[in-house]
């Protein structure tokens, strides 16, 4: 700490070099918070206290291969499952494509398999009753300005109907996340599993997956392998994962989240390491006469390693946490733009540690060559021009 003055002229000695400096490291650590606390929360999906006793089983093939709707009852018949409830993707939207929202068809018990989502108990009873009706998530009917009772028209990109695209469905009610930090499951609608069967031009007697309650998380593995074992050697055989692992395998159609984040941050972090490495080289080698005279004043090898070391190290820490802090603040109004579709309300635990970690090992990188040529530096051939 006695140091810091010195510290602190040296990094102000070059006022411009150094905000450009620090504004590089600022951009490169709020990019590195908002795109990993992506990653964080595509890595997190599903892994909630109230899907723990629930698993998915969908076709071992692919995600695109559909199931029996035979499959049911037999499902219902092993030990340790407690309700069974079915889902397939429709894939429609509204009005244009570029309006994405994910869309089911489910059976009439959906929300009984899902508690953690409210509806009014009359809605729920006129949506079970309406064929074509829909319960449709709140930030999504607010994001449409939908009313209940309003029909709407979704344009199929998948299962035609009746030889044309267009489905027409009535709003039957609104389903509501009780965590208001999973707001973003909001925007979707689900509508009934016996319609679209009966309404689609292809597919008949297909659901794309089954949601299966179970007794005990402690039971999983032991009805995955009861479940799967109903349908081994067939041509529609199934796999049992939980509830978490089969939201991966959707993200994961896009590419996976983990990769494309880390390639991104490589690349970032590299042109930082650069830049910032030369950034420091240059500064040590203006005060190259500077650090002599303060070796001829008594300032031994190693303090002068360490003043080189903690300039880098206060340089790239400062202008990380003003970054994490901004990615903090950026992610919060991403989240409020989009309407809840990305449920971050800042950056997570690990993303802060992770981040911490970098900008100690960039810090340190960034000055150990410049500070072990200052700490190595000869007093005649410095003061000489040498």
């Amino acid at each position: 700490m006695k140091y810091l003055h010195l510290i602190g002229a040296a990094l102000f000695r070059s006022k411009l070099r150094t905000f450009l400096t620090m504004f590089s490291v600022v951009v490169a650590f709020a990019l590195f918070g908002m795109l990993d606390s992506v990653r964080d929360t595509f890595a997190n999906s599903g892994k909630t206290v109230e899907g723990a006793n629930r698993m998915i089983v969908s076709s071992k093939l692919s995600l695109t291969q559909m199931l029996p709707a035979s499959l049911e009852q037999r499902l219902k018949t092993v030990p340790g499952i407690t309700r069974v409830s079915t889902g397939s993707w429709f894939g429609g939207y509204y009005q244009d494509p570029k309006q994405f929202f994910p869309n089911f068809a489910v059976d009439p018990d959906y929300f009984l398999m899902y508690p953690e989502y409210e509806v009014a108990p009359q809605q729920l009873k006129d949506w079970q009753a309406t064929r074509n009706g829909v319960i449709v998530g709140e930030s999504l009917l607010k994001k449409f300005n939908w009313k209940v009772g309003q029909d709407i028209p979704l344009q199929a990109t998948i299962f035609p109907t009746k030889g044309g695209n267009t489905w027409t469905f009535k709003i039957s009610g609104i389903f509501r996340a009780k965590d208001r930090k999973r707001v973003g499951e909001e925007n979707s609608l689900v509508f009934h599993w016996q319609y679209f069967d009966e309404a689609n031009d292809y597919v008949k007697g297909r659901v794309g997956w089954y949601a299966i309650a179970v007794d005990s998380p402690d039971n999983a593995t032991r009805i995955a392998k009861a479940v799967d074992a109903l349908s081994m050697n067939s041509d529609a055989e199934t796999k049992t994962e939980t509830e978490a692992a089969f939201q991966q395998s959707f993200v994961k159609q896009i590419g996976d989240i983990g990769k494309i984040v880390t390639y991104i941050m490589g690349a970032v972090f590299f042109t930082l390491l650069m830049l910032t490495g030369n950034t420091m080289a240059q500064a040590v080698r203006e005060r190259i006469p500077e650090l002599a005279v303060l070796k001829t004043i008594g300032f031994s090898n190693r303090a002068v390693l360490w003043m080189v070391l903690a300039e880098s190290l206060i340089l790239v820490i400062v202008a990380g946490l003003i970054g994490m802090v901004a990615a903090t603040v950026l992610m919060k109004i991403v989240a409020t733009i989009s309407g809840g579709m990305m449920p971050i309300s800042g950056l997570g635990k690990n993303t802060w540690l992770l981040g911490l970690g970098l900008m100690v090992a960039f810090g340190l990188l960034v000055g150990l060559l410049p500070a072990m040529r200052a700490m190595r530096l000869n007093i005649v051939d410095a003061l000489a021009g040498r």
